[in-house]
């Protein structure tokens, strides 16, 4: 407070003139303002943070009135009659008549020689002042509009570059009565009291209804264009605090009376989550359902200083500069920090990008030299880009900037929209068309597939799917609610049944798979991370356990999952540096795998052996171009040495070894085309020719007499092996020998028949000749689609000389860590498979006898002392809590680590670890035979390599995964094919996750289960199987093209599908 003699500074003026301003990190905006003239005290001149500085020049009515004329009179034209000034005074406000007309940059201290040429923005208006057009720093003109004559300011129509014009009608009160589109929908708007209906082009009707005046009107309720009803209720303030859904289930929102913060949401099942802020109200901690938190904290200034997941894992983020939001180095929950830096790539990895004078990328070029170029529309759609090679794939779009067309190679595909601007039609390369019908909420109702498929989804009134129809299978999904699903029905019969546990999290799914109860269980640590599945088949009539599989996972401190426990086996610890790079791997306590990185991380050397990392028995030495794509791996064995050559486009041209050279040819579209095979005295070529849908056809230099050219339906009815059949799905059910023309029949054709369920998963097969069966076999899957079980019944001579099918069949189990097969049990021994972190290329084989199986079954001390836990020798069952702690006691027991938290819980019990200890059974350490998998670049085995650097097994294959040879002297059970297979002997086939892979014919024997999500040929394996694998049988989301060793890069899709329908997807193959 001012004392009695103090002398007040002068009163401020009523109003002040903004020069600048600063935030709350001390950066600075510095406006500079004319000082006298007719824009006396405008803002002309602007200075950001950084130290650049912009003009902004500025012209008044008069200016444009003159320029106009003097334009006029240049031309030869008609004077204009534009008045000098405009009125005063608007129902906007006053209006001196001054306009920004463009903007320049002045200054750039980081580029000061580098300066634009022309303005960043200009503008241009109409004689009533009104903003006309937009126009970018390459004077292309960006945005137009028009106004309406006798309401100056009213917008009548607008328009972006290259798009049409919107047009609106309003009322006598200015509100827009209609909006017109010339290539879309168009709106038709109806104000009524507290109501307002609107009417699309396609006759659909929405009505919103409104509640309270002035600036907290709020819609309150609305009704949907299917009839169905929502509503929403909100405080004093206008703020949301309630919605109700079209079922009836209302969600309510807690707010933060002052700030207006959502403190909780409480959903319809009564479940909530709360939210934490401080006193600059931002979000410091979310509290879920399941009780699980995760945390934000910030500095003084308000910036995010750390980060902790759900999950208990912490990321840091640290400020150099006082005046940045930007963090200049991130730590992450491994302790890895990275730095915020120019961008800079080692190993002559450069990439050169040209952009046009909108900022458009035109071009990027590597190291070598090779461009790819890319061009636009005037609207800024990607329109075409051109490869190294030289090859030009094409985009066209339709006026609102949807592809309508697509084209590479010289093959087109097509797509249709309605007015809503949904996907109701595509057309493919061979001409065949998949039809699609909509709700009035846009959802998909009907698909019709390229060959004549049709099927039907239902909803319930909150959008969830309730009924789908595939020609004659319906099925019938049911949620609880909170809006998971519990169980389907597939006509009438029990499909899957979901099971949560009190977190909300998924505990238990199964069905039943030809008759046997499958079903897969999952636990959980208290952080909600899986540590636990464990897979088990029943037998159908007694219920015993026929299999279990069980798979442990752990994780470090850090919070990777850097453990994991196979069924029966040691752990498998996988050794990492940094952010997680792999370094090696040990089984048990014995090291195995030893790796050797590059500055860039990418593996260089693998060794294994019981010398691994010294004087391995095994060493494999990779190095990579320039470009970073794999450019040999040699062995200390010279066999399988291998060198890699690549063409501009990044496709793997030839692959060259001791002993042969194999060079591939590819098509305009990047497909497979051919293989040449090189080597002394030898030089042969395979063509492979297809459809333009990428279908098999007989190649014209093998069979010049065929006059196929295109499947239109995508089902391959013959080649030159086989006559194939296929049901109302798509499924593959009969392939018989094909007769060739001229040729008598003899019925001595061998036939194969096969049989799904109603999930379109094959669960019979036979083969058989002259009317009798050759072999028979039968699959069990668990409700994830994967294959649990298989019997095989093979034809033999009985005791009587007659030959028929064993009684008896041949058994084999599978067992799972995710979609990897990890585990092969058969009727002798159990093979045991470690993949690279990460992908599906296997590493590490493990085989183990039955025989010595058995002898190391023992049971855990939880189990023992459960089962002799009864006086009446009936046992006793332990709380699940219980077995927990016992398990990790043991695990002590027997590491000798005993903690102290453990001792004294003993010590409470009355018990010592000696006395405890006594109760262990003991661990016999069965025989193993560990091998090493040699794989080619894509992860297709090669060889299985013993610890001692011997050739245990090896063979060959096609580029499709045709096994041409095999040396097994050890007659060791390797079924791994290409990434994710697994090969049937059977059927010929090779299981692939979620279907199954004809390799004769390169693709699969029925339709991408996720339709077409996964392509649009629903059957294609990808179309070069030299770059591209495939191992979950889906989605070309999984197809992963090779391009440099330890980076697997996803191909990317067009997308060309408008928002309405996002479960759509497309890509080339």
């Amino acid at each position: 407070m001012p004392g009695a003699e103090d002398v007040l500074p002068a009163p401020l003026p009523p109003y002040r003139v903004l020069t600048g301003m600063a935030d709350r990190f001390g950066r600075t905006l510095t406006y500079r303002r004319e000082a006298a003239g007719d824009l006396a005290g405008e803002i002309t001149g602007v200075t950001d943070g950084a130290g650049r500085e912009f003009r902004l020049v500025l012209t008044t009515q008069a200016q444009q009135a003159e320029e106009a004329r003097q334009q006029a009179v240049v031309a030869g034209a008609k004077r204009p009659d534009i008045p000098d000034s405009l009125p005063e005074s608007t129902e906007y406000g006053p209006d001196r008549g001054i306009r920004l007309s463009a903007v320049w940059l002045m200054h750039d201290p980081a580029y000061p020689e580098s300066l634009p040429g022309a303005p960043l923005a200009r503008y241009t208006y109409t004689e009533a002042g009104e903003l006309l057009a937009v126009y970018d720093r390459s004077n292309t003109q960006v945005r137009a509009f028009t106004y309406d004559a006798q309401h100056p300011g009213r917008m009548v129509a607008h328009r972006y570059a290259g798009r049409p014009e919107m047009r609106y009608r309003y009322d006598d009160t200015g509100r827009v009565v209609e909006q017109l589109n010339p290539a879309g929908l168009s709106y038709r708007y109806l104000y009524e009291q507290d109501r307002i209906t609107v009417t699309d082009s396609l006759n659909r009707r929405e009505v919103l209804h409104t509640e309270g005046g002035a600036g907290l009107k709020r819609v309150v309720k609305k009704e949907l264009a299917d009839g169905s009803v929502t509503r929403s209720g909100y405080d004093a303030a206008g703020r949301l605090t309630a919605q109700t859904d079209a079922a009836g289930r209302r969600t309510e929102y807690g707010l933060n009376v002052v700030s207006g913060d959502i403190t909780d949401i409480t959903t319809p099942d009564g479940r909530e989550t709360k939210f934490y802020y401080n006193d600059g109200n931002q979000l410091t901690a979310v509290v879920y359902p399941d009780g699980l938190e995760s945390r934000r904290e910030y500095d003084e200034p308000g910036r995010l200083v750390s980060e902790t997941s759900r999950s208990g894992e912490t990321v840091r983020y640290r400020y150099d500069d006082a005046h940045s939001e930007l963090p200049a180095t991130t730590t992450d929950a491994t302790g890895s920090t990275r730095q915020m830096t120019a961008v800079h790539r080692e190993e002559g990895i450069s990439l050169y990008r040209h952009y046009d004078n909108r900022g458009r990328l035109t071009s990027v070029k590597d190291a070598q030299g090779r461009e790819t170029q890319y061009e636009y529309n005037a609207a800024g759609d990607l329109t075409a880009v051109i490869t190294p090679d030289g090859n030009r794939s094409e985009t066209q779009y339709d006026a609102w900037g949807k592809a309508v067309s697509t084209t590479q190679g010289g093959l087109t595909c097509s797509m249709e929209y309605d007015a809503a601007g949904r996907v109701i039609s595509l057309t493919n390369e061979n001409g065949s068309h998949s039809d699609f019908s909509y709700d009035a909420l846009d959802r998909l109702v009907q698909q019709g597939g390229f060959d004549g498929r049709t099927q039907r989804y239902h909803y319930d009134l909150t959008g969830k799917l309730t009924q789908s129809e595939d020609e004659g299978l319906v099925t019938l999904w049911h949620y609880d609610a909170s809006d998971r699903i519990t169980h389907r029905t597939v006509n009438g019969d029990p499909a899957e049944q979901w099971q949560y546990d009190g977190h909300g999290w998924l505990r238990e799914i199964s069905h039943l798979s030809e008759g046997h109860r499958v079903a897969v269980h999952y636990g959980y640590d208290d952080k909600g991370r899986l540590t636990g599945e464990r897979q088990t088949v029943e037998n159908p009539e007694t219920g015993e356990l026929l299999w279990q599989h069980e798979t442990k996972h752990a994780y470090n401190e850090q919070g990777l999952a850097n453990r994991v426990t196979p069924d029966s086996l040691p752990p498998v610890e996988w050794l990492t540096y940094g952010s997680g790079y792999l370094a090696g791997m040990k089984l048990g306590e014995t090291p195995l795998v030893e790796y050797t990185r590059d500055r860039l991380h990418r593996e260089t050397v693998r060794s294994f052996g019981s010398m691994a990392g010294s004087n391995a028995a095994y060493e494999l030495t990779s190095t990579y171009t320039p470009a970073g794509q794999l450019q040999s791996q040699h062995l200390n064995s010279l066999v399988y040495d291998r060198d890699y050559g690549w063409n501009d486009n990044g496709d793997l041209v030839r692959i060259s070894g001791p002993r042969q050279t194999r060079e591939n040819g590819y098509s305009a579209t990047g497909r497979l085309e051919s293989v040449r095979t090189l080597a002394p005295d030898l030089d042969i070529r395979i063509p492979y020719a297809t459809d333009p849908a990428g279908n098999r056809l007989p190649d014209p230099e093998l069979h010049p007499d065929s006059t196929l050219t295109a499947w239109p339906d995508n089902r391959i009815a013959e080649d030159a092996h086989y006559v194939y059949n296929y049901d109302e799905y798509g499924r593959l059910t009969e392939k018989t020998d094909r007769i060739p023309a001229g040729m008598i029949r003899t019925d001595d054709e061998r036939t194969h028949h096969y049989h799904y369920d109603s999930q379109h998963r094959l669960v019979f097969h036979t083969r058989i000749q002259h009317g009798e069966p050759l072999v028979e076999s039968r699959y069990l899957y668990d409700p994830l689609s994967r294959r649990t079980g298989k019997r095989v019944w093979r034809r033999e001579r009985d005791l009587t000389g007659w030959m028929s099918l064993s009684r008896k069949p041949e058994v084999t189990w599978y067992g799972w860590d995710g979609d990897r097969l990890t585990t092969v049990q058969t009727d002798t021994t159990r093979i045991q498979t470690v993949y690279q972190p990460g992908s599906f290329a296997p590493l590490i084989c493990i085989e183990t006898d039955n025989g010595e199986r058995e002898k190391a079954q023992c049971r855990s001390l939880a189990e023992k002392l459960q089962q002799e836990g009864s006086e009446d020798g009936h046992g006793v069952v332990f709380p699940a809590e219980l077995v927990g702690l016992l398990d990790r006691l043991e695990g002590e027991i027997r590491a000798n680590c005993v903690s102290s938290e453990s001792r004294q819980w003993l010590a409470q019990c009355g018990l010592t670890v000696e006395r405890l200890a006594a109760q262990i059974e003991p661990v016999y350490l069965p025989e193993r035979k560990i091998h090493l998998y040699h794989c080619d670049h894509r992860g297709l085995p090669l060889a299985l390599i013993s610890e001692d650097g011997n050739t245990a097994w090896s063979a060959e294959y096609d580029e499709w995964g045709n096994q041409l040879n095999e040396e097994n002297p050890h007659h060791l059970h390797q079924p791994y094919r290409l990434p994710g297979q697994q090969y049937d002997k059977e059927s010929g086939l090779y299981y692939n996750r979620n279907r199954y892979y004809d390799p004769l014919q390169g693709r699969y024997i029925t339709q991408d289960p996720i339709g077409l999500e996964g392509g649009w040929s629903l059957y294609a394996y990808p179309l070069n199987p030299v770059n591209g694998i495939n191992p979950l049988g889906l989605s070309p989301a999984d197809v992963v093209l090779i391009r440099r060793k330890d980076q697997l890069n996803h191909q990317r899709a067009w997308d060309i599908l408008s928002d309405t329908y996002e479960e759509i997807k497309f890509r080339w193959d």
